[in-house]
C-alpha cells in the first residue's frame, strides 16, 4: 500500500497527516493494553500482586506542626516571629528603632 506523495494535493496530504496521526494514536494505546495484559498475566501464574512487586502506595510525610516562635514584639506580645522567611514589620521597625535582635528573642 504504497502511497506517491507527490501525487496528492495539499489538503490530500493533510487528511493523510491527520489519518496518520490518529493511527498513531491508537497504535500507542494497543501497546499499552498489550503491556499491561502481559503483566497481569504473569502477576496470576506468579501469584503475586502489583503491591507484592512494587510495594504499597508511598505514605505522605504527613504535616508539619509550626515553627516554634523564636522573637516576641515588646510592644504587642501577640506577635511573635520563628525568625523564618520575610521579617515582620514590627521586627524591622523594632530594629530601626534602636532594639537588637537579642532584645527581640523569646527567654
Amino acid at each position: 500500500m504504497a502511497i506517491d506523495l507527490k501525487t496528492l494535493n495539499h489538503k490530500q496530504l493533510a487528511e493523510l497527516i491527520a489519518k496518520a496521526e490518529q493511527r498513531k494514536v491508537e497504535v500507542a494505546k494497543e501497546s499499552v493494553v498489550k503491556v499491561r495484559e502481559k503483566i497481569h498475566a504473569l502477576l496470576k501464574v506468579e501469584g503475586l500482586t502489583l503491591e507484592d512487586v512494587f510495594g504499597g502506595a508511598r505514605k505522605g510525610k504527613g504535616s508539619r506542626k509550626p515553627a516554634t516562635p523564636k522573637y516576641r514584639n515588646p510592644a504587642d506580645h501577640s506577635q511573635t516571629w520563628s525568625g523564618r522567611g520575610k521579617r515582620p514589620r514590627w521586627f524591622n521597625a523594632a530594629l530601626k528603632g534602636g532594639k537588637k535582635e537579642q532584645d527581640l528573642l523569646i527567654k
